[in-house]
């Protein structure tokens, strides 16, 4: 019975060693909402002036989004001058985003995506420096949070978040608390010293191992201490590791649980308030609940940064995706819009970064009733530190141009580097290797950053 709750126990609360800044009121955190399956761009930011939209029309077939349905949504950016004649809207689904924008607390990135260089239709032809394994779900999700294919070890957010740890001998339980998971296991938080620790947004769950009767056996708690936590100093190296490991679990988790049930919380529980048919509805909004709780008790945990990732499923939509995807994207918009409430509640909206990706955009090209594994795609950058309102990066031509590689996939013109570094900046990284790790090749973008302007840098 042990040896079967041992690791049931243990993976309940995989560690995260991550970083905390330098002073107790600059508190910054970064959320990835991480849209699995590769989502459809061409139906999440639609072509909107009347001739793009034709050739939209054209290319989509009967997945186009008649124009009629996108008045309400139309964009006005900032800087429209950059896009003479062209503009832009978010699918009706999103209409809970639009007030964001609106406000200039949301930004578009314009076709970005995994780019080792600067790249052209002839290096795409002759198949020079492109990214790994390209189109590959698995792949490109790990590619576009480590910049290597599956089996990475380390992802950009990790690396954000260790700058500034003390070493592992002096690290507190609270440490281990600064890259979150609220949606499994993702190389994204990953760095060279840090891992990450998961939650359910369902809600902490006590470590098997603190329980006093199990199965209502008397003492079998206090046997499995003896093996797993209580173990002499001459036991075996894996055994003392496996001990050091469930203690930090049991700390870790104790420290979470007593400041997440500390009263007097401005941001309650959303599972108080809904049921248990309800969750796959609010899934995404259930894991934006649970990061907002965290972060609110930020003080309690001694945290100075974080680094969170959430995500939902259902994006891969070679087919059905006229019936589906507007239902995810509205599960989206109103996670991402209640969450920024929620951030503006506890007065640190300038604090928090929202941002998302996923595994690549898809075809423009209908195949029927979907779309196929694109490359370049469309994302949101939300929060009060973003210079909002704004497209960056370049629009590209609804079908055809110079970042059309065949049925309306599209060569990014931006590179996830350029955000990797972006970010963080934001975050307060200044060290020049560090940088080097978390946007590997930006370097060779030669001083051409399109995200130089993406964010307020100060608090």
């Amino acid at each position: 019975m042990v040896g079967a709750v041992g690791p049931w126990a243990m993976n309940l609360a995989a560690m995260a060693e991550a970083a905390a800044a330098q002073s107790t009121d600059d508190y910054k955190a970064l959320v990835c909402v991480f849209l699995q399956g590769g989502n459809d761009h061409a139906n999440t930011l639609i072509p909107y002036d009347t001739t793009s939209h034709a050739q939209y029309v054209a290319a989509r077939a009967a997945l186009a989004i008649p124009r009629t349905s996108l008045h309400g949504t139309a964009l006005t950016p900032s800087n429209a001058s950059s896009f003479p004649g062209r503009q832009m809207a978010l699918a009706p689904s999103l209409f809970t985003l639009k007030s964001h924008f609106d406000d200039g607390k949301l930004a578009m990135l314009l076709n970005i995506g995994p780019l080792l260089r600067p790249t052209t239709l002839d290096d795409v032809r002759n198949n020079r420096s492109l990214p790994p394994k390209l189109f590959s779900h698995n792949d490109q999700q790990a590619v576009w949070q480590s910049f290597h294919p599956e089996g990475a070890l380390t992802g950009w957010g990790g690396l954000i978040a260790e700058q500034g740890l003390p070493s592992a001998a002096s690290r507190s339980p609270g440490d281990n608390l600064t890259c979150v998971n609220l949606s499994g296991n993702a190389v994204f938080l990953n760095g060279v010293s840090t891992s990450q620790y998961m939650v359910n947004p369902m809600g902490l769950v006590p470590l098997r191992s603190d329980a006093r009767d199990w199965f209502g056996v008397t003492g079998l708690s206090t046997a499995f201490e003896a093996l797993s936590v209580n173990v002499p100093d001459s036991s075996h190296w894996m055994a003392r590791q496996h001990a050091s490991v469930m203690k930090r679990a049991r700390e870790v988790n104790g420290l979470l649980g007593a400041a997440m049930d500390a009263p007097g919380a401005t941001i309650r529980p959303l599972t108080s308030v809904i049921s248990e048919a309800d969750y796959e509805e609010r899934r995404l909004s259930l894991q934006l609940n649970m990061v907002a709780r965290m972060i609110e008790a930020r003080q309690a945990l001694g945290r100075k940064r974080q680094v969170f990732l959430v995500a939902l499923g259902g994006f891969d939509h070679h087919d059905g995706l006229p019936a589906s995807h507007p239902t995810l994207l509205r599960r989206v918009g109103e996670a991402m819009s209640s969450f920024q409430d929620d951030l503006a509640a506890l007065g640190v909206s300038d604090q928090v970064t929202t941002f998302t990706a996923s595994d690549f955009g898809r075809t423009m090209n209908s195949n029927g009733d979907g779309s196929d594994h694109g490359w370049g795609s469309y994302h949101f950058v939300m929060g009060g530190a973003v210079r909002g309102g704004r497209f960056y990066g370049q629009l590209p031509d609804v079908v055809g141009g110079t970042t059309d590689i065949g049925q309306g996939r599209l060569l990014p013109t931006m590179a996830v580097d350029h955000l990797s570094a972006a970010l963080a900046r934001w975050m307060g990284v200044t060290d020049s290797a560090a940088m080097a790790r978390i946007a590997p090749n930006l370097s060779n973008w030669a001083g051409v950053d399109p995200l130089s302007t993406l964010m307020n840098n100060g608090i």
